[in-house]
């Protein structure tokens, strides 16, 4: 979702999608944008240049997506401190175990 989200700002390069996203190794971000791109939500052009430069950008399908990865988001941010919440009291619950 976070490739997604980053891409919905529009195209990006391999390192520039990378660092937008923060904590992420190359090699997932490499199987995450295969992974999306064989399931039709992200385009991969290659640009005939001397090395040759990559562009990542949403298709139409990944731009209709975008709609519930946003409520998705907001739903996080709006629920964040209950579920931060949540998670102390169950770690207070495994340390009274």
């Amino acid at each position: 979702m976070l490739v997604v989200r980053v891409l919905g700002r529009g195209p990006r390069r391999f390192n520039a999608l990378r660092r937008e996203i923060g904590e992420i190794s190359q090699k997932v971000l490499a199987s995450t944008l295969r992974d999306l791109e064989e399931h039709g939500f992200v385009s991969r052009t290659v640009a005939p240049t001397n090395p040759p430069q990559v562009e990542y950008a949403l298709t139409d399908l990944g731009r209709e997506f975008l709609d519930p990865v946003r409520a998705l988001a907001e739903w996080v941010m709006t629920n964040a401190p209950r579920m931060d919440a949540a998670r102390a009291a169950y770690a207070a619950r495994r340390a009274s175990e």
